[in-house]
């Protein structure tokens, strides 16, 4: 396996990847696919983002526009309002917390990052939404989550094709990394997007070869939190399939992620506490 920095940069703290880190999901929509992850107002959010912490998550990741199949595109003015003032209530009540803006338009993160308390950028369209992204990320000089995604939510699990998807996945990713780097971008995550633009067989697929993501020799994030891939696979609902989660986190952990961006944080971390033991032993 290649070399892969162990630490991002996060306001001055460099965090330490060596153990994998967790991602609490907070979102701040009206339509999210898990409808125990929408939160409705201040003290639903704030309540949230304190058990997530207490829990052990390392980060907080705060959305206000719905990437789920089929999602409907809703103003930015309107994702301001959801976005914004969420992340400025949890970044009042817990100082020290690092939180993410989940976004792909610029103006929003540059909001979320200058005058709400956001660290972070996690962006599912891997700027191709937003020109102004990369250029802005590099300003800011803060850390940015690359996601692959084929199409938008509204297309993008309309038959999705690919020759090979890791390997067009690591070229697509080449390319961005090199843009993003050229921009003078200097933490950079990538997430192979599951559910995004891929069938059930892609995504299992991107699973059994993770490890092949080490040729970026950057951090890796997965995101498989209660996706369709467990439930359908099982089926069941996404509110019975944190069990099916868990075992996919732990096969993402065996397979080299860095990080879990997931629902339910207590039980990742369990996993990855128990995955760490394993891999301890292995070397």
């Amino acid at each position: 396996m290649l070399y892969r920095p162990r630490y991002i940069n996060v306001r001055g703290q460099l965090i330490d990847l060596e153990v994998p880190r967790v991602m609490g999901i907070l979102n701040v929509t009206p339509d999210s696919f898990y409808k125990y992850s929408r939160y409705k107002n201040d003290k639903e959010i704030v309540d949230a983002a304190e058990k997530m912490l207490v829990d052990g998550a390392d980060f907080l990741d705060i959305g206000g526009y719905s990437s789920r199949p089929g999602a409907e595109d809703i103003p930015v003015e309107e994702e301001k309002r959801r976005v914004l003032t969420a992340i400025k209530h949890v970044s009042r009540e817990f100082p020290q917390a690092i939180i993410s803006v989940d976004t792909f338009r610029a103006e929003v993160a540059r909001e979320a990052i200058c005058g709400c308390g956001a660290h972070m950028v996690n962006d599912i369209s891997g700027g191709e939404a937003d020109t102004e992204m990369f250029g802005l990320i590099a300003k800011l000089n803060v850390p940015y989550i690359i996601m692959h995604m084929k199409g938008n939510p509204r297309t993008m699990q309309d038959n999705p094709v690919y020759e090979d998807v890791v390997s067009d996945l690591l070229i697509w990713f080449g390319n961005k990394t090199v843009s993003l780097m050229a921009a003078g971008v200097k933490d950079i995550i990538i997430d192979p997007g599951f559910g995004f633009g891929k069938s059930i067989s892609h995504n299992f697929e991107l699973l059994k070869r993770l490890e092949e993501f080490s040729v970026a020799g950057l951090p890796l994030m997965v995101g498989l939190s209660r996706k369709s891939m467990i439930w359908k696979t099982l089926n069941s609902k996404p509110e019975e399939s944190l069990i099916g989660t868990s075992v996919l986190n732990a096969v993402a952990l065996m397979n080299g992620a860095d990080i879990l961006r997931v629902h339910d944080v207590g039980e990742a971390v369990e996993t990855v506490k128990l995955i760490s033991m394993v891999k301890k032993l292995n070397k």
